[in-house]
């Protein structure tokens, strides 16, 4: 329960690049426009409204990625 207070306040962009990922190639995983994602990046992930917050919370966390059989 006490893991995940300090991602909550980080920013998106932080969170992203802390992934290895683009502005670009995270709206492409989301299917989401680029602008979408730059006009929050600057927020902290808390600040995120909740529709878009739900869908970056498993990119950013690296959910999608403990699922690929290669790593």
């Amino acid at each position: 329960m006490f893991l995940g207070l300090g991602f909550q306040n980080r920013t998106v962009k932080d969170l992203r690049k802390n992934q290895g990922l683009t502005a670009r190639e995270l709206a492409q995983r989301l299917k989401l426009d680029t602008i979408d994602i730059l006009a929050v990046e600057d927020m902290r992930l808390k600040d995120v409204p909740e529709p878009l917050k739900t869908k970056l919370l498993p990119v950013l966390r690296g959910d999608d990625t403990d699922k690929m059989p290669w790593l």
